[in-house]
């Protein structure tokens, strides 16, 4: 049985559906686990070497490049295996529907960041930001391309990681982890859900 995608000039399988046609299985799996890894690489050589003061945050009167290292730069063992729960699952969500999405989510990320990090009085680091950035992601494009997809998507997102959108809500956010962070990850994700979408009306001829 074929189950032709709508946005496509010619019916495709669903499989091609799922990936979108462009990316190939190996480099789908890999990407999430070079980019989890070089965290976990940062974080052990800090802790192992350098006796957890290896900080590469952004914050105020930091390199501009703190921008791109803040991510893989975390607060200790248990910040980073916190993140790194929900940052792969995640991750593999948005890459099952497009890979060009996960990296536009990452540049997007870091883009949004650029304010929070002239004007905010506090450093931040850690990957919950791209997480934030994922979950907006996940939770907006069903809604936008209404097609089963990105709708199964979106649902699956809120009953698992549901839970974790009170983050964005300084009043509900616990003291020392950055809600602006989050808040800005959220926002990049959603930008990226407006940019890329497939309207559910686009249909074969």
């Amino acid at each position: 049985m074929n189950i032709g995608c709508h946005q496509c000039s010619e019916p495709e399988s669903a499989e091609d559906c799922f990936s979108d046609g462009r990316e190939t299985i190996p480099a789908v799996i890999v990407l999430p686990l070079i980019l989890l890894g070089l965290a976990w690489l940062q974080e052990l050589l800090d802790q192992l070497i350098f006796a957890g003061r290896w900080n590469l945050a952004m914050g105020p009167g930091t390199p501009w490049w703190t921008l791109i290292t803040s991510p893989f730069s975390h607060a200790g063992l248990g910040h980073l295996i916190a993140n790194s729960l929900v940052f792969l699952p995640l991750s593999y969500l948005v890459l099952a529907r497009s890979s060009r999405a996960y990296l536009s989510i990452w540049i997007a990320v870091i883009v949004l960041e650029i304010p929070v990090w002239l004007i905010w009085p506090v450093g931040a680091h850690g990957l919950s930001g791209v997480v934030y950035g994922l979950l907006g992601y996940l939770v907006l494009i069903g809604f936008l391309e209404r097609r089963p997809l990105p709708i199964l998507l979106s649902v699956v997102t809120l009953i698992l990681f549901g839970g974790a959108l009170p983050g964005l809500l300084p009043w509900a956010t616990p003291a020392g982890v950055s809600w602006i962070g989050h808040a800005s990850g959220f926002v990049a994700g959603l930008l990226v859900a407006s940019a890329v979408q497939r309207p559910s009306a686009q249909v074969d001829d």
